[in-house]
């Protein structure tokens, strides 16, 4: 007999809450009600791709969550979370039955814009779609920094550090395409974290150093100094070697680590990678924005504003019901714990079908009035 799986009811509030934030840190970010085209390329803001409008074997197009919303309601949407440097394509070339509802007036294309397999509902190395279906296998998928794509945990090659939210990954494939990355990486990167490989036979310059022989070069920013002599330069000299295989995790901060010599600063621009001396270009400085724009309209509460149009009789009684539920769940919840027991979805009913009894007896003894 197979014991059956439970959960706490706070573990599924506190989880709850927690994509709660981490949505409306994204989205939030974002305007929901204008179409970002007029703004021209965002620095980075919410996509999706309708796989209605257009779907794998066309042309890949990205709309934002303005035009999400309003202009492809009811569509099968693939959520792309960010992306830099994009223009709104809705009602495009590309969309040959769909007018933008919100921002009609549209270049045919966005030739700046760049795409990837994501926009057909695809991720990772293993080119699967997320959710898969077909996978069994619980795995966090992790965004690359620079290509963007999102990857399974156990697609990068490397042990995924602790604390990866508050890290910066950049995977193989691009890191073999930039090989000067490698050399930041050996002095910048997540220590420790490097992917584990079969040691070669007098390969020394591999095995892990101790902390007291890593030289940590302490940098500010170009704007900051004169002209500096190529940091990039100084570290290739010290002659330290890593091995060059899987996805590099980042710390915060270390893009302000990077050489911004016009020497370094030119091959940044040429491999299309300026954006990494932006430290207002992360996903994190993004939805921290995005956290301060939704304390700003916190005010703005509908539950409040619901509250507002009520009458003074009709408040009381919702303010009542609502304290005497939190009340009684409380005493619920703090029984389970003090028995060491976890909540069943039994339970779960039960609480609720003893909230509804209770609440059809208060209405058949009478409304609550206050003179």
């Amino acid at each position: 007999m197979t014991e059956e799986q439970t959960v706490s009811l706070v573990d599924v509030l506190e989880e709850d809450e927690e994509l709660e934030e981490e949505a409306s840190a994204v989205l939030a970010g974002s305007d929901s009600d204008h179409c970002s085209y007029p703004q021209g390329y965002v620095k980075r803001q919410a996509l999706y791709a309708c796989n209605t409008c257009t779907p794998k074997g066309g042309q890949p197009a990205g709309v934002c969550l303005a035009c999400s919303y309003t202009c492809h309601e009811g569509h099968e949407l693939f959520e792309l979370y960010t992306k830099r440097n994009f223009r709104c394509d809705c009602g495009n070339r590309k969309f040959t039955d769909l007018q933008c509802k919100l921002h009609p007036d549209k270049d045919e294309v966005n030739s700046l814009n760049k795409y990837s397999q994501n926009f057909f509902g695809l991720y990772c190395t293993c080119s699967r779609p997320y959710p898969d279906p077909d996978d069994q296998v619980e795995d966090e998928m992790i965004q690359c920094v620079v290509c963007e794509d999102w990857l399974h945990g156990r697609h990068l090659g490397c042990v995924v550090p602790e604390s990866v939210e508050l890290q910066e990954m950049i995977c193989e494939s691009c890191m073999n395409k930039n090989p000067f990355l490698w050399t930041y990486a050996i002095h910048l990167a997540v220590p420790g974290e490097v992917v584990q490989v079969k040691e070669e036979t007098g390969a020394e310059s591999n095995k892990p150093e101790k902390d007291d022989e890593i030289i940590k070069p302490t940098f500010k920013r170009c704007r900051e100094e004169a002209e500096p002599s190529c940091r990039l330069e100084e570290l290739q000299q010290i002659g330290r070697n890593r091995v060059q295989s899987g996805a590099v995790f980042w710390p915060s901060a270390w893009r302000s680590k990077l050489c911004c010599c016009n020497t370094c600063q030119k091959r940044l621009s040429e491999a299309g990678l300026s954006f990494l001396l932006d430290e207002a270009d992360t996903v994190f400085a993004y939805e921290k924005k995005g956290k301060n724009n939704e304390q700003k309209h916190d005010g703005h509460d509908p539950l409040m504003s619901a509250l507002d149009n009520l009458n003074r009789v009709q408040q009381l009684e919702i303010i009542h019901g609502y304290n005497d539920m939190k009340t009684e769940l409380k005493d619920f919840l703090q029984r389970f714990a003090a028995e060491g027991k976890v909540v069943t979805p039994d339970d779960i009913r039960q609480f609720f079908e003893q909230q509804q009894t209770r609440k059809r007896r208060r209405v058949d003894a009478g409304r609550f009035y206050c003179a």
